[in-house]
Parts: C-alpha cells; structure tokens; sequence
C-alpha cells in the first residue's frame, strides 16, 4: 500500500534552515507529482510547493517562494522541502502528499516549530 514518511520537523529559531525528507512507497514514485502541504493550529492545511514527476518544474505558495526548495531523488524515492529564513508564522505540521489512482495520500505529518 502507499506510504509516506515524512522527518526532519523539529524547533529552530526565527530565521533558521531545516530539510524535511518524505519517503515514499507502494506506488511508482518517480511517475508521479508530489507536493507538500503545512496546517497550522486553526488554519485550514495549504499548499506549500509542488515537483514534477522528473524534478523538472516546481511551483511554491507565494508565502514560501524565495525562501524554501522542492526537490528528489527517484533514485531514493524521497521527496525533501529545504526551508531557509524561516519565520513564526511557518510553524505548522508538514505533510507530503500524492494523488495515485484519484485518491490522496497523505503522510503523518511532521511538526515544525519556530520560535526563540
């Protein structure tokens, strides 16, 4: 069956890095678009960025553009989110995510706080 496992959340001060990492299995992942997601406490779960079966085309929230990196290894079948300058309001639980067969896959989600 699909699964995704994402890793990497954790604390980091304003204007810290962090690398997500989302591994995949249970579907041809290379053949596929992925995407990551955040949901804040409150807040409805929005999209963050999004990759191309092949890497090749990216596109980002305007809210993360310039500050955050989409990519993959197909090699690995692992999906990674590397985010730079982050700021408070990008405190939220990460998830990476896949439409297979016309259903959304989801994994459980990795938290990442920013606070001093």
């Amino acid at each position: 069956q699909v699964q995704l496992v994402e890793s990497g959340g954790g604390l980091v001060q304003p204007g810290g890095s962090l690398r997500l990492s989302c591994l995949a299995s249970g579907f041809p992942f290379s053949a596929y678009t992925m995407s990551w997601y955040r949901q804040a406490p409150g807040k409805e779960r929005e999209l963050v960025a999004t990759i191309s079966s092949a890497g090749g085309s990216t596109t980002y929230a305007e809210s993360m553009k310039g500050r955050s990196t989409i990519s993959r290894d197909n090699t690995k079948n692992t999906l990674y989110l590397q985010m730079n300058s982050l700021k408070p309001e990008d405190t939220a639980t990460y998830y990476c995510k896949v439409l297979y067969r016309w259903r959304d896959y989801w994994g459980q989600g990795t938290q990442v706080t920013v606070s001093s």
